[in-house]
Order: structure tokens, then sequence, then C-alpha cells
């Protein structure tokens, strides 16, 4: 087979391939209805309009006739909106159980110092590792800092510790390094409640404000789209002058009326499940409850030393009197 035969056959295999792809082309571009397309876009926009009108109606004061909803569903969204804000409000506050540091006094200056270390000992190792296998000195790696909880009760046991130790032996040193060992027990419980009020409240309660009330709300929000277009339905309807356009209008009400009752029915439903769910109550439970696991084991370490203490009281007063009676 000669060039100019293959390149003829190669033409004709193109030609071909051009001409089942334009028939294509044209069977798909016939098959979209061009005028069933034209007109779904104009209703599209003239509903958006005729709501868009009506929502300005509503707002200015100048709208008449307005759908009343079901009293059931009204009394619904005013306690479904007390639920949220109960959630909100709670929220707000509870939320400091997620930081270790809510009630810690002196973290900026104690952070500045752990800054300092870090990055002693991040410099250190590095020179270390950049130098291992030549010849140059060997530096020498800093500690890395202990990491310290950042609690009111580890920042006191750590400052009594101090105190016992600038104190010197003594019957106040003493007390001093029982009320420290007292306070880091009290810290470690603070630290256990803290995970069980993230985990058992903080997390389903939020979940609840970001689910299934949000549901709800959305469903409320598809509630007063429906009535607004029923309503601008209406107010058309009313202005129609008769014949084909006023049966249109009247048959787009009826539609609307039949939306806005599926989406009330469905936004009711909503609404009474969330309002019946017994999840904000067990959450609230398990608040407590880590609330009171943690201040029975403060109660406990606390009173463990209560004796030793007040002993030290006595023998401290005694001997006061003592030497001011000499």
């Amino acid at each position: 087979m000669n060039f100019a035969s293959t390149f003829k056959n190669f033409s004709s295999t193109v030609s071909s391939v051009a001409g089942q792809a334009a028939q294509g082309v044209t069977g798909a571009v016939s098959s979209v209805d061009i005028n069933s397309t034209s007109s779904k876009f104009s209703k599209g926009f003239k509903d958006l309009s005729q709501n868009l009108t009506q929502s300005v109606k509503e707002r200015a004061g100048t709208a008449t006739d307005l759908t009343e909803l079901p009293q059931e569903y009204l009394d619904l969204e005013r306690r479904v909106d007390g639920l949220k804000a109960a959630h909100v409000g709670l929220l707000k506050i509870a939320k400091a159980y997620g930081s270790e540091t809510y009630d810690y006094p002196t973290q900026i200056q104690e952070s500045v110092s752990e800054l300092g270390g870090n990055i002693a000992h991040n410099v250190s190792f590095w020179a270390a590792a950049a130098t291992k296998g030549t010849q140059l000195p060997q530096p020498s790696v800093t500690e890395k800092p202990v990491e310290v909880h950042k609690t009111l009760p580890h920042a006191l046991s750590r400052a009594s510790n101090a105190a016992a130790v600038e104190v010197g032996p003594s019957r106040l040193s003493t007390v001093l390094k029982t009320y420290s060992t007292a306070q880091e027990q009290v810290g470690q419980a603070r630290l256990v409640q803290d995970e069980d009020i993230n985990k058992n409240f903080l997390q389903p309660w939020s979940a609840t404000l970001n689910s299934s009330l949000q549901a709800a709300i959305k469903s409320r929000q598809n509630v007063n789209k429906a009535r607004i277009s029923l309503d601008a339905c209406r107010s058309t309807l009313t202005n129609a002058t008769g014949g084909p356009k006023q049966e249109q209008a009247r048959m787009e009400v009826e539609a609307a009326e039949e939306r806005l009752v599926n989406a009330t029915e469905e936004a009711i439903n909503l609404m009474r499940a969330v309002l019946e769910n017994p999840e904000p109550i067990k959450n609230i439970a398990s608040l407590v409850k880590a609330q009171q696991a943690y201040h029975a084991k403060a109660a406990e370490a606390l009173a463990a030393i209560t004796a030793d203490v007040d002993e030290a009281v006595v023998a401290a007063e005694a001997d006061f009197r003592k030497a001011r009676a000499q």
C-alpha cells in the first residue's frame, strides 16, 4: 500500500468519525427542549420576584392578609428558641473546662520562662546533632523543661513546696509539704474532672446545638419561605383580571398552600423531636457527676491532712505561749 492510498484511508476514517460526532452533538441539542427550559427559567424568575416583593412589603408594614401559622407551630417555635438560648448560654460558660488554665493565676510569667527553656533545649539539641561525627567540640544538650500542669491546685502545690524549701527544716516546712502533697492530688482530680466534662458534656451539648437544633431552625426558615410564597401567590390572584391568568394564579395558590402545609408539618415534627430529646438532661447529669467526683476527691485529699495540720497548730500555739511565759 503506497503513501497516497494510506493517507486517503486515514482521511476517510477521520471524516467518518467527525460526521458521527456532529450527528451526536446535533442529537443532543435537539433533545433539549428550548421552550421548556425557557419556560421554567421564566417561572423561577417570576416566583423569585413575587417573593421578594412580598418580603419588602412585610418589612415595610404594608402587606395585608398575611397567612397565620398554626398556634402549635408558634408555641414550638418559642420553646425551641428557649432551648437554643439555654444551650448557647451554658456553653459560653462551661467551655472554660476545655482550657486547663481557666483558674491559673500566673500563666504568663511561667509561659515566658518555659519558652526560654524550650528554646535553649532545642538550640543545644540542634547544635549537638549538627556537630556529630565532625572534629568540632560536641556541645552538651540542655535538659528539656519538665512539663507542668497549669491549674490553681498544681500552682498551689508547687508554691507550697518551694516555700517549704525557703523556710528550711521546721514545723511550718512540714505543714507546707503536707499541703503541697494534698494540692497535687486535688490538681490531678481536677484534670480528670475536666476530661470527663469535655467528653460527656461539652461535646454532646455542642453536637445538639449544631445538629438537631440547627435542623429544626432550618425547617422553620423553609416554613417562612413557603408562607411568603403563598402570600405572594394570593396577592397575584387578587390582582388577576380573569381568564387564563386568573386560573393560573389560582393553581399557583393551591400549589403554594400544599408546600406550606408540608413544610409546616416537617418543622413541627423536627421541633417536637428536639424538644423531647432526653440527651440534654443526660448531658447535665454527666456534668453534675464529674463535678461531684472532683469535689469528693478534693475533700478526701484535704480531710486526710486536716488532723496533722490541726495538730501542728496546737503544738505551735503551745510553743508560742511557753516562749512568751518565760
